[in-house]
């Protein structure tokens, strides 16, 4: 079963946006003092020409060349000023693009492990790039761009109302356009947004699963059906990219359209009041190129904006995992004993209903207990509360007394480890996939152990030399000989192995089960024929409980699986 990862809602976006501006607030005041100042600089130049024209035109042309030195003077300070609030606000966005990494690195590594096990691997892989890097490039290039515009539009439109009132006035009117466009456009495009996120995210689901069961694909010759799949996918994307094309396609059009509007109705007074001698030609013209130059950043705010609801789309899918419901905090009480309890246990797998009902066992210290049962007996389920890694609905799995779920990672991993038919071999070195800081002779003695022969050089990299299953199986066992937990439970650990691999892997187990505590959750009953107690499940529920010899004594549920499994293994033999 899999479950779609949480989307942050606006408000959660926006706390976080501020919490990563306050993380750098010392950029974000330089970048705003200098942008603020650059945009003080830039308003000189329309005001000298203003200037300059009236100087022409009332004879004055002497002043021409010290009002030219002083626009030429405003510019060069506006492109200094301007340099170096990009170079901050680069700096700032690289530095913020590494924390949202790093956040969401820690959120994912502190998800549980059940929850990342039903989550779909293609959408928390495009949150962890394909949308972080949408928020980087927001942070690095699109917020300088959008704090230059905001500031260089507020003190434009202060310098044009200056100028004249009313002139001023009836530009500003002349936006309203572009407001109600604006509007129009961001009611739509945020869910337009995060439907695109969630095809990009199904696209790369389905190539993922695609690409790793290439081998089940080809054997059981799936391959039109994955197809299909794959097509529905990309027409999934496709349609959700047109849609956010067809706002593009209104928005921007109209925004064009309306930046004309502003400078046309100054003109139009203008050249009314003009005549009438209110104004001079000078402050027409100096309206006329404040509000053409509010084009630039007009422009700039309205094509970033377009870019931002992108990446807020992004940025909540990033944020989502925040939403995740955290496990509460951790037990700091230590077990007393390694005796391992399971009281009045059920579960359900999100909100379905009760795959477990009342389960109660006991295992005690250095005790081998075997569970049996039919496909779907509710074993393996049982194995992974055991292990801590699900959470009961009802009921206490504990170990020393303390609920084995609320132990801290580290300690959780010293007291249980559960060993399955996969080992993930990571693209490392050997030394690194042991999974643990210690001197390279206790890594050698922990290989050795598990009859890891072929374990000669530490430094191997596994990406490029990779491992057959009966070395992964001995790489995962020196693994838990380095944890050295009380108790290992096994979950048909050596089920997919051929015959000669698994006799390898099963003397590894032999010497890594030594002494310790094993709960074998098991198919072949040669394993509960060896084990000091039996637990025999069914429909989720423990219908007997005893050793080998008393269950078969007994002639129940447990004697018939045995005679049945002899009884097919003589014949095999």
């Amino acid at each position: 079963m899999s479950s779609a990862l949480p989307v942050a809602d606006q408000r959660a976006v926006g706390r976080a946006a501020l919490r990563l501006l306050a993380a750098d607030r010392r950029s974000v005041v330089a970048m705003i003092v200098l942008n603020a100042l650059a945009a003080l600089a830039a308003l000189g130049g329309p005001f000298l020409l203003g200037r300059v024209i009236d100087a022409v035109t009332s004879g004055g042309a002497d002043r021409v060349d010290r009002l030219a030195f002083g626009v030429l003077a405003c510019a060069i300070a506006q492109m200094a000023l301007s340099r170096f609030a990009l170079a901050i606000a680069y700096r700032f966005g690289e530095r913020t693009a590494a924390r949202i990494r790093e956040g969401y690195l820690r959120r994912a590594l502190a998800l549980p492990a059940a929850v990342i096990e039903r989550v779909p691997a293609g959408d928390l892989a495009a949150r962890g790039t394909t949308d972080i890097d949408a928020v980087a490039t927001t942070l690095r290039d699109i917020l300088p761009n959008l704090l230059v515009g905001l500031v260089q539009m507020f003190f434009i439109i202060g310098a044009v109302l200056l100028v004249n009132p009313l002139l001023g006035g009836v530009g500003v009117l002349g936006l309203s356009g572009i407001w109600f466009v604006t509007r129009w456009y961001l009611r739509r495009a945020r869910d337009a947004y995060l439907a695109e996120g969630a095809a990009n995210s199904r696209l790369a689901d389905e190539l993922a699963a695609t690409t790793e069961g290439a081998r089940t694909v080809e054997a059981f010759d799936l391959r039109r059906r994955r197809l299909d799949a794959g097509h529905a996918a990309i027409e999934e994307t496709r349609r959700t990219r047109m849609a956010t094309l067809a706002l593009r396609s209104v928005f921007f059009p109209l925004v064009e359209t309306s930046y004309a509007v502003p400078a046309v109705l100054v003109l139009l007074l203008g050249g009314l009041l003009y005549l009438d001698g209110q104004v001079t030609l000078g402050t027409v013209g100096a309206a006329v190129l404040y509000l053409r130059q509010l084009v630039g950043p007009l422009d700039t705010l309205l094509i970033w904006i377009e870019q931002l609801q992108s990446s807020s789309a992004s940025f909540a899918r990033v944020e989502g995992l925040a939403a995740i419901p955290v496990p509460p905090p951790v037990v700091t009480a230590r077990p007393r004993d390694d005796r391992i309890e399971v009281v009045g246990v059920r579960y359900a797998y999100e909100k379905g209903r009760d795959v477990l009902h009342d389960v109660a066992l006991t295992v005690r210290p250095g005790e081998r207990l075997a569970i049996v049962g039919l496909s779907g007996a509710g074993k393996s389920t049982l194995g992974r509360l055991i292990a801590g890694v699900d959470r009961p609905t009802a009921g206490m799995v504990t170990v020393g007394g303390v609920p084995i779920a609320d132990l801290p990672p580290d300690e959780l991993r010293r007291q249980v480890v559960l060993v399955t038919q996969e080992h993930h071999v990571f693209r490392e070195s050997l030394r690194d996939n042991l999974m643990l800081a210690a001197p390279d002779d206790e890594l050698r003695r922990a290989l050795a152990t598990v009859g890891a022969d072929w374990a000669d050089d530490l430094d191997r990299d596994l990406g490029e030399h990779p491992l057959d299953g009966a070395q992964a199986q001995q790489l995962a066992l020196a693994r838990v000989v380095l944890a050295d937990p009380h108790t290992v439970i096994l979950d048909e650990a050596t089920a997919l192995l051929d015959p000669t691999a698994a006799r390898t892997a099963e003397r590894a187990l032999a010497a890594v089960l030594h002494e310790r505590t094993v709960i074998a959750i098991a198919h072949r009953l040669q394993t509960a024929h060896d084990a000091d107690e039996v637990a025999v499940m069914r429909d989720g529920r423990i219908t007997e409980l005893g050793s080998h010899d008393d269950l078969v004594a007994a002639n129940g549920e447990y004697a018939a699986l045995w005679h049945s499994w002899h009884a097919s293994d003589s014949l095999v033999d």
